[in-house]
């Protein structure tokens, strides 16, 4: 089983949400259709900037918890390290 950590953001720049999970389809798109009460829904944040792959939950919690402690600025340099467009990845993952 994978479990994944992820990024999601309302825009180029926009308000940034930090999220596991063991599904990342399932879980991209409760964000998207608004099904999940709460931060990502209040501020609109749909778009899928960044994900990672980790094979353990123990890592992607661990993963997640570090990230979401970090600057403002050293999320957006890890977004932009592989999507410098930030480019909504959505559809690459329902393929």
């Amino acid at each position: 089983m994978s479990y994944w950590v992820y990024i999601l953001a309302s825009k180029p720049g926009g308000t940034l949400y930090v999220g596991m999970t063991n599904d990342l389809v399932r879980r991209t798109y409760e964000h998207r259709e608004g099904l999940i009460a709460g931060f990502s829904k209040r501020y609109g944040i749909k778009r899928l900037v960044f994900f990672e792959q980790h094979e353990t939950p123990a890592f992607a919690i661990q993963r997640e918890k570090n990230i979401k402690h970090w600057p403002r600025e050293w999320k957006i340099y890890l977004i932009r390290s592989i999507n410098p467009d930030w480019r909504d990845l959505y559809d690459d993952i329902v393929q």
